[in-house]
């Protein structure tokens, strides 16, 4: 008998294509049945919410140059002195708030274990054995590379890479590539890759997120008056330097009022999660959200269409601070839309996109 191999290691067999390669010699290593591999990212997430952990996972963030492009000289003092000394404190609060006590773990993570299950799933009943799927986080665990190592281990000779941003942006979709792409850089054998582009215009991401809309207000007691679709923002020196993202951003709004049949100006976009002291992307949705208070609108939703899964920033930030901003002008009734998750019409959407791309590889 010999010992148990770990799942993720690749185990001689005696099959043909799988194990010891035919006409190998008895001493060449095993390899394993190959297959196509499909990764998707994430933001990341902080592993708890105590000091430490928050630190960790705020200091990989805020270090990366894609987010914060300020000279190192200038940026690294500042955060490692007093941003780190403080911030830690303030956001672990705000993930205890919002944080899943029962799986020990924050909601993206529980939602991005969901929605890889439900695509594995159909991917697994379409495909076979052919498919490996997983996922992974840009900054935190599980991390790109080891997702990356373990995929080339257990036989995956392509990878499909997909950060699930509907809308590109250099700080998020960018430096989800940038991640893949180095841990590609660690494998003596690199598998052939492919990345998948914002899909922020596809019709079933615009449908499955119609009928979130549809539903919400199918649910209310007292229909909202106007929906402010709130994306994260960003420098608006980053739209002026060619970022693509508040185009993109715009279109979907409109798409999505198209698509509801709503008439021009019930739907409004606007940018959340302003950091420093430069001008971001306007409106800023904390402030936009009072002012429509204060200009009579009593009854308000609020969707956020950039985000694929609920996360600090929508179930903190959105329904809790820009919540209380509209209602601390006048406002009286908010209704927030939960982000698309793991709904059937997403998954449906995200599989489309998936396969789309996966063109020419699989049968």
């Amino acid at each position: 008998m010999h010992d148990a191999k770990p799942a993720s290691r690749p185990v001689a067999q005696d099959r043909p294509g799988e194990g010891r390669l035919a006409h190998a010699p008895a001493d060449h290593p095993p390899v394993a049945r190959a297959k196509t591999g499909i990764l998707l990212a994430n933001l990341g997430t902080p592993d708890n919410y105590d000091y430490w952990s928050m630190r960790r996972y705020l200091n990989e963030f805020l270090s990366d140059k894609r987010v914060i492009d300020y000279p190192a000289w200038k940026w690294q003092p500042l955060l490692q002195l007093i941003i780190l000394s403080k911030r830690p404190f303030t956001s672990g609060a705000n993930y205890k708030s919002i944080w899943n006590h029962d799986k020990g773990e924050s909601p993206l993570m529980t939602i991005t274990k969901e929605q890889t299950a439900a695509i594995a799933a159909r991917m697994q009943a379409r495909f076979g054995d052919q498919v490996m799927v997983d996922f992974c986080m840009r900054y935190g665990n599980p991390s790109t590379p080891d997702r990356v190592g373990e995929m080339v281990a257990a036989g995956c000779e392509r990878i499909l890479f997909f950060p699930l941003y509907p809308q590109y942006a250099s700080a998020t979709t960018a430096t989800a590539n940038d991640q893949f792409f180095r841990a590609l850089m660690a494998q003596n054998r690199q598998p052939a890759a492919r990345t998948v582009p914002a899909y922020f215009d596809h019709p079933l991401y615009v449908e499955a997120l119609a009928q979130s809309v549809s539903r919400a207000w199918e649910a209310a007691e007292e229909k909202p008056e106007m929906l402010v679709a709130s994306y994260h923002g960003m420098p608006k020196r980053y739209l002026m330097e060619g970022d693509p993202y508040h185009c993109q951003c715009a279109k979907t709004t409109r798409l999505l009022r198209e698509r509801l049949g709503w008439e021009e100006g019930r739907i409004q976009t606007a940018f959340q999660s302003v950091f420093g002291t430069e001008e971001w992307l306007r409106p800023y949705t904390v402030d936009h959200v009072a002012d429509l208070a204060r200009q009579g609108v009593k009854r308000l939703a609020v969707v956020a269409p950039a985000f694929s899964a609920d996360c600090i920033e929508t179930l903190e930030e959105i329904n809790e601070e820009i919540r209380e901003s509209f209602e601390a002008a006048g406002g009286e009734r908010f209704t927030y839309v939960p982000c698309l998750n793991a709904e059937e019409a997403h998954v449906t959407a995200l599989c489309a996109v998936i396969e789309e791309n996966l063109a020419g590889w699989l049968r």
